[in-house]
C-alpha cells in the first residue's frame, strides 16, 4: 500500500491492524558516468515498495533529496543541509505519530544520510523525553536500514562484482536502477581507470578533485538489469523479516 494512493479512511483502517510504516529515503546526486542521478532514491523506493507489498505494510512517499553536499561539484546533484534534513525527518515522524504510527522504518539508499538520520532520531527521542506530558509508554520508535547492508546484498556484491563493487556508483546499485528503469540504462565502454580510486573527501571541490568522474572504488560498467533482478529477488525477503521484527518488538 502506498500512502499517497490511499484515502484517509483507508489509512485509518490500516492503523487498526498495524502502526508500522516504511519511509524510503535516498538522495539526488551524481552516480558516475553511467549511473542515474536518482539512483539512491530509486533504490530506496523500489525496495520499500517490494517490502511493503510482501509485508502488507504502508509505504510513505520517498524522501528523495538527502545530505549530499559532497556531490555538489557535479551538475544535477541536489542536497539538504544536515540541519534541514533533521528538520524534515522530525516533522515527518511527528506527522505520522500524530495519527498513531508508532514504528517508523526508514529504508535508506544513501550512505551520506546515515549520520544525519541518526541525529534526527536522537532529536525526536529527546523531545519526547524532555516533555513533562510524556508518559512511560512505548511511544514512537524509528530505525534506519541500509538495503546494501543486508547480509545477502553484501554476499551478492562479492559474488557478482568482487573487489570492483566499491563504495559509490557501485555496480550493485546501478544494476537495481537498470532493472527498475530498463529504458534509462546507459551503455558505457570500459571505464578508465577500470576501478576508480578509493579514499576520503571533505567538501564538493575536494570530492571532484579526488574522483573526477564521480566513482569511488567502483566499476559500474559491470552493472546490468539482470544483476539488478537477482539482487532484488534475494534481498527483499531479508528486508521483509527486518521490518516485521521491528514492528513486532
Amino acid at each position: 500500500m502506498l500512502l499517497h494512493l490511499c484515502t484517509w479512511e483507508e489509512v485509518e483502517t490500516y492503523l487498526k491492524r498495524s502502526t508500522g510504516i516504511i519511509v524510503p529515503i535516498g538522495s539526488t546526486e551524481q552516480h558516475g558516468p553511467n549511473g542515474l542521478i536518482g539512483t539512491d532514491a530509486i533504490c530506496a523506493e523500489v525496495f520499500a515498495k517490494a517490502v511493503g507489498a510482501a509485508a502488507d505494510a504502508l509505504v510513505a512517499p520517498t524522501i528523495n533529496v538527502g545530505m549530499a553536499q559532497h556531490h555538489m561539484g557535479f551538475p544535477g546533484s541536489m542536497t539538504l543541509r544536515p540541519t534541514t534534513l533533521i528538520a524534515v525527518l522530525r516533522d515527518t515522524v511527528q506527522s505520522l505519530a500524530r495519527h498513531g504510527f508508532e514504528r517508523v522504518f526508514f529504508l535508506n539508499g544513501h550512505g551520506g544520510n546515515v549520520a544525519t538520520v541518526n541525529v534526527a532520531f536522537s532529536e525526536i527521542y529527546a523531545e519526547t523525553s524532555l516533555n513533562p506530558a510524556s508518559s512511560n509508554g512505548t511511544g514512537v520508535r524509528c530505525t534506519l536500514r541500509n538495503w546494501w547492508d543486508a547480509p545477502s546484498a553484501r554476499r551478492l556484491s562479492r559474488e557478482l562484482f568482487g573487489s570492483e563493487e566499491g563504495s559509490h556508483a557501485t555496480p550493485s546499485e546501478v544494476s537495481v536502477t537498470y532493472h527498475t528503469y530498463p529504458e534509462a540504462a546507459k551503455s558505457v565502454a570500459e571505464l578508465s581507470p577500470r576501478v576508480a580510486p578509493s579514499g576520503g573527501f571533505a567538501d564538493a571541490a575536494d570530492y571532484r578533485r579526488r574522483y573526477p568522474d564521480g566513482r569511488i572504488g567502483s566499476n559500474p560498467a559491470l552493472a546490468s538489469a539482470a544483476h539488478g533482478k537477482t539482487i532484488m529477488d534475494t534481498v527483499v525477503p531479508e528486508l521483509v523479516e527486518l521490518y516485521r521484527g521491528f514492528v513486532a518488538a
